[in-house]
């Protein structure tokens, strides 16, 4: 059975969310795209934690549905997405030389462990009512004590490892390595998420990350960035759990971790180096011909993903080691839609022709399609059936990695084009959210 798991959202409770970002919405959303796990995010916020307790009934060892989701038909509306408890904690503290901002997810097998991670980070002066996203001084290697005393089965997966201000690896304030971030607890961390500005391609250059699993998740702050990255894993549809979860990803066996879902890692917003208020991105060699600073006014540019990546790699790029994990680069479809119809992504066009993709049946016997199901896996007349000729074509191109993409940089997504004439089109540049 193919499980595809987003395991890193928010709630309406995190900083520059979206209030539509509860339970059954996400539910909903996520069949909607064809996420199998979505992770629940946020559950060290005391009132989200609240919902989620009164949403979600354990229906396989460690996941959740909502409730009265188990057994119902689908003409009951009853959101069928498992739920798989996740949050995602801002550690900031000193260390060596500098002022260290790392972000690392936290998974749980159960909410007897919730709690108990809840109790150990507040007994370490932890504000867990402030934000969905918590911001603490807890060291990365004592936040992993604390998780691991809750559960051995909880996990510790540091989060957009390679984002500027608050990867592992950033180059604000990040480390070099896994070991040096996490010391004698760095035995636990069998994972990394790559983010939005990077993909396997680029963490295959650094040998150091060979040892970890590459996962892939959203990060979304609103229903509709849900799945934007995701984990694809076959498992048994009989064995279903926390648990198979966490030994596909960790498995490094491409019969079980598939693939992951990536953005084109020129899309994310920390792709280049760059000043945003100058509008000027580089890439990282002409970053060392200006000495770092921004030519426009003399400010100092911000060393994006693609820039700190090269400085920690000793491979070539291309370069695939073993027992790695494929990867599939796609497009939102309504990032598709906006672009064949050349208007922006939140038109009133491009919605309607979404709910009509994702709702109309290809053939009688046919069931709902998914957002997944077009972008990966429906031939080009069966997404034509969905939509028109032209959206149909532009799906194709993306899976055969023909779009041109502008690098993001210093907090500016990257903006997309799939076909050659598109300069000229309305910006499909990326929300916020």
């Amino acid at each position: 059975m193919r499980i595809i798991a987003d395991l890193q959202i928010h709630s309406k409770y995190s900083r520059a969310c979206s209030q539509e970002l509860t339970p059954k919405n996400i539910g909903a959303w996520s069949d909607k795209k064809g996420i199998s796990v979505i992770g629940t995010g946020d559950f060290t916020h005391p009132k989200w934690l609240l919902e989620l307790k009164e949403a979600l009934e354990e229906t396989s060892p460690g996941l959740y549905q909502l409730r009265g989701a188990e057994g119902a038909p689908l003409s009951r509306g009853v959101p069928s997405a498992r739920f798989m408890l996740t949050a995602e904690v801002s550690s900031i503290y000193k260390q060596g030389d500098k002022v260290r901002r790392v972000h690392n997810m936290i998974w749980a097998p159960d909410f007897a462990a919730v709690d108990k991670i809840i109790a150990g980070l507040e007994k370490r002066g932890a504000n867990l009512k402030a934000d969905g996203r918590p911001i603490m001084g807890i060291h990365c290697d004592d936040l992993v004590k604390i998780v691991k005393d809750s559960s051995e089965r909880a996990e510790v997966v540091p989060a957009h490892a390679w984002t500027p201000h608050f990867g592992v690896f950033g180059s604000l304030s990040g480390f070099n390595s896994i070991e040096e971030a996490f010391g004698n607890q760095a035995k636990y961390i069998k994972a990394i998420e790559t983010g939005l500005s990077s993909d396997p391609k680029m963490n295959w250059q650094i040998s150091n990350l060979d040892k970890y699993s590459l996962t892939s998740n959203s990060d979304a702050h609103s229903l509709r960035k849900l799945g934007r990255e995701a984990n694809v894993l076959e498992i048994d549809e009989n064995k279903l759990s926390y648990a198979e979860i966490i030994a596909a990803l960790y498995s490094k066996d491409p019969k079980r971790f598939l693939f992951t879902i990536e953005f084109f890692p020129e899309e994310g917003k920390y792709h280049l180096d760059g000043h945003r208020d100058c509008k000027f991105s580089c890439l990282p060699q002409q970053t060392k011909k200006l000495g770092g600073v921004c030519p426009v006014c003399g400010k100092k540019l911000l060393v994006g993903v693609l820039n700190r990546v090269e400085d920690l790699a000793d491979r070539a790029y291309g370069l695939v080691p073993p027992r790695s994990i494929p990867f599939k680069s796609v497009i939102p479809l309504e990032e598709v839609i906006a672009d064949v119809l050349e208007v922006g992504t939140q038109s009133k066009k491009v919605m309607e022709m979404y709910e009509q993709m994702v709702n109309r049946r290809v053939g009688e016997s046919a069931g709902r399609n998914t957002e997944f199901g077009i972008l990966l896996d429906l031939t080009k007349e069966e997404i034509e059936k969905l939509g028109n000729k032209e959206i149909a074509e532009a799906v194709i191109r993306v899976r055969q990695g023909n779009a041109h993409v502008e690098g993001g940089y210093d907090g500016v997504f990257g903006k997309i084009h799939i076909y050659p004439n598109t300069n000229s089109r309305p910006n499909t540049q990326r929300s916020l959210f």
